[in-house]
């Protein structure tokens, strides 16, 4: 069985781990031992004269090695890829972390210092992992480098900072938007990766079902009104706004965005960064887009009051508004703008479709295994809407990088705002045990049942 310290893996390379075929097992007393497949004398005494140290070799099963091997170097395992080594020079890190989150896809990446030492992890499919583990006596100087690169102040360690850094290289290409933050014991970075493809996103490959994706196309593409969409941060709101905007994005079209911040640039739409400290605010810019004969106007975000009212006086121009709002559910967003004081006759004229969603990660279709399901496997006092006799379980392949998912699904809850709904909205009567529709749960449960997902994914849903 191979057990692989953290502290260990920064001992060699990706290149080198993939290379001699070697993962470290320990490293003490000017001593490495490694794990190999096959021990070799001639690849020990290479080993020796590289790192200038009495090596060990511990003999281990070759798939064993190989499933750790993809575990630990990732990055590596395409071996058509360009990989840069860790070496002493702190500027060799950004290469190296741009290089593995890509091939990971991963979305952020996470650098932190604790009491002790100080740590790197990637979010992949909305999870966070440990990746790797520096010594407090290089994050300095790495936190430093990355300043230097999103044009950030070297010398403040007192107030966050944003930055945004365009990498490039001869396999990359991505923007990163870089937010720093000062904690107990160092400034934390977080590296945002922003997926440049995102723009040729369709709504077809979202996760709507048929039924669904009809009901949007007619909100969406209806002249005028709103279209709201909910979910906590990292739920894919910004994919389905960028995937409806391509759509609709023609040459007699003109659409604007306003956004904090931009993160994604679409060819044909103009765009527009919100700067508070200068009082360009989300409800700022509204009132000038109307001045800017807009079909379409894209608003990041409702936030308050006054930009909820804005949308809507947008809206009741003729113009088509899209916009985002932090609630828990489609219901929630119409009952969070009535609570704004928004006259109801206006919300029942003008909102087209109330929309929820979230991300569920998928399973790997490589590995995952089917397995006998039992209640057993249920929180107590939980049940499945209807009995299934199998289910589908997590496994970890060298397709996935032994995690068991790959990729991840929309699920989505609508709430079309027929003249019945309007009635109801009007009249102050809205109420969500008279609405049928297909909820949060529903949606989770029915990407269960044809086996994409796991039940550890959905079983918030189920609570």
């Amino acid at each position: 069985m191979i057990k692989i310290d953290r502290d260990n893996v920064n001992v060699i390379s990706s290149r080198q781990a993939w290379h001699y075929k070697i993962l470290p097992k320990d490293v003490a007393n000017g001593k490495m031992v490694f794990y190999c497949s096959g021990i070799d004398l001639d690849t020990k005494e290479e080993l020796e004269l590289v790192f200038g140290k009495e090596v060990e070799l511990v003999q281990v099963e070759s798939d064993e090695l190989d499933k750790n091997l993809l575990m630990h170097y990732p990055a590596q395992s395409k071996k058509n890829r360009h990989v840069h080594v860790i070496g002493n020079d702190i500027g060799n890190y950004l290469p190296l972390l741009l290089d593995e989150a890509h091939t990971l896809k991963s979305s952020d990446i996470h650098i932190e210092a604790y009491e002790e030492d100080c740590r790197i992890r990637f979010r992949v499919d909305g999870k966070l992992t440990e990746r790797y583990k520096l010594g407090r006596d290089k994050y300095p100087a790495l936190v430093n480098k990355l300043k230097i690169r999103a044009h950030l102040d070297i010398a403040e360690k007192r107030l966050p900072q944003d930055g945004r850094i365009v990498y490039k290289d001869e396999n990359i290409e991505t923007d990163i938007r870089v937010s720093i933050m000062p904690t107990l014991y160092g400034e934390k970075v977080v590296l945002r990766l922003l997926n440049k493809e995102i723009g040729n996103v369709s709504l077809d490959y979202l996760g709507f079902t048929k039924g669904q994706l009809n009901e949007y196309l007619k909100a969406i593409q209806k002249p005028h009104g709103i279209v709201l969409i909910s979910g906590p941060t990292g739920s894919g709101k910004t994919t389905t706004l960028y995937a409806s905007l391509k759509l609709l994005n023609k040459e007699d079209v003109n659409i604007l965005t306003i956004e904090d911040p931009v993160e994604y640039t679409l060819k044909g739409i103009n765009q527009v960064q919100v700067k508070e400290d200068i009082g360009l605010t989300f409800a700022a810019a509204l009132r000038t887009f109307l001045r800017q004969d807009p079909d379409i106007i894209m608003l990041g975000e409702i936030r308050d009051k006054e930009s909820a009212q804005m949308a809507i006086r947008a809206s009741l121009t003729g113009h088509l508004v899209f916009s985002t709002i932090h609630t828990n559910s489609a219901y929630g967003t119409i009952s969070r703008l009535l609570d704004m004081d928004i006259p109801s006759y206006l919300l029942a004229n003008t909102l087209n479709i109330s929309m929820a969603q979230r991300l569920l990660r998928t399973l790997c279709p490589k590995c995952k295994k089917e397995e006998g399901f039992s209640n057993y496997l249920l929180p107590d006092g939980v049940k499945l809407p209807k009995p299934i006799a199998n289910h589908y379980t997590p496994q970890g392949c060298e397709h996935c990088y032994y995690t068991g998912y790959s990729g991840r699904k929309a699920i989505y809850e609508i709430i079309p705002v027929n003249w019945e709904t309007a009635e109801q909205i009007r009249n102050n009567e809205f109420r969500e045990d008279t609405l049928k529709y297909t909820k949060l749960n529903d949606s989770a449960l029915e990407l269960f049942y044809q086996g994409n997902t796991s039940l550890n994914e959905i079983l918030s849903y189920l609570i």
